[in-house]
């Protein structure tokens, strides 16, 4: 069995986890849509609510407060990302490629 690096477990893992948002969110486009008989499954249901929820436009308020450092603050935060690795390409062969001299000429075989 070969272990995988804990980096290369890791993006396989975003990988998954991209494939499954893709697929809910195409699951749930298509429920959304449906008649209400879909809905009904083997060992699940779904119930759809519409909400309305109120959210904080910092756009709306006045340039001043916006731009005003007494109203900012610094928030760290670790972000682990996971990049792709160039293929490495392969190791010349020894010997490759073939240098002839020009002195050196093959003479055909008859």
């Amino acid at each position: 069995m070969h272990r995988l690096s804990p980096a290369d477990e890791l993006a396989e893992i975003h990988a998954e986890i991209a494939k499954l948002k893709l697929r809910e969110a195409q699951l749930r486009d298509r429920l959304v849509k449906s008649p209400l008989a879909t809905l009904l499954g083997r060992f699940h249901r779904v119930e759809i609510h519409h909400a309305v929820t109120r959210v904080f436009d910092p756009s709306l308020l006045p340039e001043e407060v916006r731009t005003n450092p007494a109203y900012w603050r610094d928030k760290h935060q670790t972000v682990v990302q996971t990049l792709p690795l160039a293929p490495k390409p392969a190791p010349p062969r020894p010997g490759w490629p073939i240098r002839r001299t020009p002195a050196f000429t093959a003479t055909p075989a008859h």
